[in-house]
C-alpha cells in the first residue's frame, strides 16, 4: 500500500494486504460506487459518494495482481489567494491569474500526473463573477468551487450490456443547450476536444480545460494527438 500526499508515493507502515484481500477491497468499493467489476469487466472508474475516486484493475489484466487506486478530493475550495500562500506562485503571477479570469481569456491548464491542474482550475474558476453560470464537464465529477452558480456534468459508462454510456463529447454538446457563461470540461482526452474548441471558437469566451502533458513543449503535441482522434487536421488546431 502507497499513499501520495503530494510529494511522491510512500509506502504506508504496518499495511499489508493479501490478493484475496486486495480484490475484496476493490469489488466492494466498485459496487458501493454503483458498478460492478469482474473478469468480464476488469477495468472499472467509480466516484463514491463522499467525491473519493476508485479505479480498479484485475488479473489478468493487471498481471501484478489486483490494483486499487484511490483518489480522495480536497473537502473545501482553494482560492488563488491560498495556492499563492502556499507558494504554488508569487503574488505577481496571482494578480495575472486573476486578470486571465476577469478578462474571460480561454484558458488551457496542463501538467503532469498529479501536478494540481484540477486544483489550479478550481482556484481560477472561483474567482469568476458571482452572477456567472460556471457549468463544468467530467468524465469523473472532481472540481470543487467556491461559487454559487456551478452546474456539474458527469460522463457515465456503459452497463453490461454496453448500453446507456454517456460521454464528454455527447454532453459538451448538451451543455451548450444549457446557457453557459463559462464552459469547462475537466479533462481533455479525445474527441471531446472538438467540441470544446467549437464552442470557445464561437462566442463562449472564458471557458477552460485541462490536459496532460509533461512539459510546456509537449503542449502541442499533445493537442495534436488529441485533435487527431477528433478527426481535426493541424489546420483546424492552429
Amino acid at each position: 500500500v502507497f499513499v501520495d500526499r503530494g510529494h511522491g508515493p510512500r509506502r504506508a507502515a504496518g499495511i499489508e494486504l493479501s490478493e484475496a484481500d486486495a480484490r475484496d477491497l476493490a469489488v466492494s468499493l466498485i459496487a458501493a460506487g454503483g458498478r460492478h467489476i469482474d473478469e468480464s469487466h476488469p477495468c472499472v472508474d467509480v466516484r463514491l459518494d463522499g467525491g473519493a475516486r476508485v479505479h480498479a484493475v484485475l488479473p489478468p489484466v493487471s498481471v501484478s495482481g489486483t490494483l486499487v487506486s484511490i483518489r480522495v478530493p480536497r473537502l473545501q475550495s482553494v482560492t488563488v489567494a491560498e495556492l499563492g500562500r502556499r507558494g504554488m506562485f508569487d503574488a505577481t503571477v496571482g494578480d495575472r491569474l486573476r486578470d486571465i479570469v476577469a478578462a474571460r481569456e480561454n484558458v488551457l491548464v496542463t501538467g503532469a500526473a498529479g501536478a494540481g491542474k484540477t486544483t489550479l482550475l478550481s482556484a481560477l474558476l472561483s474567482e469568476a463573477g458571482r452572477d456567472e453560470r460556471i457549468l463544468t464537464i467530467e468524465d469523473v465529477a472532481e472540481l470543487r468551487l467556491e461559487h454559487p452558480h456551478h452546474v456539474r456534468l458527469e460522463a457515465r459508462q456503459p452497463n453490461l450490456e454496453g448500453a446507456g454510456g454517456i460521454t464528454l463529447a455527447r454532453l459538451v454538446r448538451e451543455a451548450l443547450r444549457m446557457r453557459p457563461d463559462r464552459l469547462v470540461v475537466g479533462e481533455c482526452r479525445g474527441e471531446e476536444i472538438r467540441e470544446l474548441l467549437s464552442a470557445l471558437n464561437t462566442g463562449h469566451d472564458g471557458g477552460a480545460g485541462t490536459v496532460h502533458a509533461n512539459s510546456l513543449g509537449d503542449v502541442p503535441a499533445r493537442l495534436e494527438a488529441l485533435g487527431a482522434l477528433a478527426g481535426l487536421t493541424d489546420h483546424a488546431l492552429a
